[in-house]
């Protein structure tokens, strides 16, 4: 099984370290590989409050300066929530764009308009304006700002709530309140034109090519188009659209919260990254005396046995399951019908035997 895998296990390993490089992270000890962008003060002898100025920006991933300091849970868990929901819009976007490749390979070009661009639109007027206000105010330095940083949560139920309507603690911009409206309604407009567009059209083609069958020089025609005007449905094809609109809207709600499981995952790994080093492996470095080596034999080979076990396997484990579930799901879903040929998996003997897939 583990040989069979061996090309996943690779990648889980490579990707597993470039995180590593960008939480500046291993093993729960922070690694100084550029000057940190923050200057602590000299050890005071009193327990006053100790914070740290700061000088620049690290140059890449997390400062090594956060590890260690008494808010760094509370960094790093809005940093990693906020990222979790970014690369989840950009998955889901990315997927709704491989829709428009289904639609001009079965040449349905309509298509394009009346579902893709509507489906885009509603994504990027809602949530993707929910990534630019996390980068946005990032980017802000609030401490030379008069109002506190909003919560984005707030502010974008507020948004649907009150609409054209910004309160005081929710302002990020000027104009943010007519952007919001604008968003809003640009979002909104784009439901009926994925609900009535398709099948509207679909019926008027419908009845064109009716009419045209009609004609006296067509009447002795019993082609496949004729046979296909008496399947034509269009109550069926009505709530079939209806059903596919409104999983559409309600799964770019549900399916941007369940990228949050990303966040959950790497802040359990953190955790217990620390857990193990500073249970296991710190006492036995603390350790004094004639017991010292004992000590450090026992804990070392416990800390590296449940690190393996615990944070490689089960966890390596667990992360494969819910990276499989979001691409199945989220990313799958936008585009993958599951209504044409049989599935084949990409195979490089079938490719250079010549094997042809029907």
């Amino acid at each position: 099984m583990f040989y069979g895998g061996r090309y996943i296990i690779l990648l889980m390993g490579l990707f597993s370290i470039f995180t590593g490089l960008i939480y500046n992270d291993v093993f729960s000890r922070s690694m100084t590989l550029f000057e940190s962008g923050w200057v602590w003060p000299k050890p005071h002898e009193t327990k006053a409050l100790v914070t740290a100025t700061q000088v620049g920006v690290y140059p890449f991933g997390l400062d090594s300066a956060w590890h260690g300091s008494d808010n760094a849970l509370i960094f790093t868990n809005s940093f990693k929530m906020k990222m979790s929901v970014i690369f989840g819009v950009i998955q889901m976007s990315f997927g709704v764009i491989l829709t428009t490749f289904n639609y001009r390979h079965f040449n349905e070009q309509y298509s394009i308009y009346l579902e893709f661009i509507p489906q885009i639109l509603f994504m990027l007027c809602i949530f993707g304006y929910l990534c630019f206000t996390i980068i946005y105010k990032w980017v802000i330095d609030w401490a030379t700002r008069s109002n506190p940083p909003p919560s984005l949560l707030n502010m974008l139920i507020d948004m649907f709530l009150s609409p054209g309507n910004v309160q005081k603690e929710n302002i990020l911009f000027p104009g943010q309140a007519g952007l919001q409206l604008f968003l809003l309604m640009v979002a909104l407009a784009a439901v009926p034109v994925m609900l009535f567009g398709k099948p509207l059209y679909l019926r008027h083609l419908h009845q064109q090519q009716e009419a045209y069958s009609s004609l006296p020089t067509h009447n002795e025609d019993e082609s496949y188009e004729v046979m296909a005007e008496e399947e034509f449905d269009f109550n069926e094809l009505m709530i079939h659209q209806a059903i596919h609109t409104i999983e559409y809207c309600l799964n770019c709600i549900s399916n941007t919260a369940s990228y949050l499981r990303l966040w959950a995952l790497s802040l359990a790994h953190a955790q217990l990254s620390t857990v193990l080093w500073d249970m296991v492996l710190i006492p036995a470095l603390n350790a004094s005396g004639f017991f010292r080596p004992l000590a450090l034999l026992l804990g070392g080979t416990v800390w590296l046995l449940l690190t393996v076990v615990i944070l490689i396997l089960m966890e390596g484990l667990s992360a494969f399951l819910h990276a499989l579930r979001l691409h199945w799901v989220e990313f799958n879903g936008k585009f993958y019908g599951g209504t044409g040929q049989k599935f084949v998996p990409f195979h490089f003997e079938a490719i250079l035997n010549g094997y042809e897939i029907e």
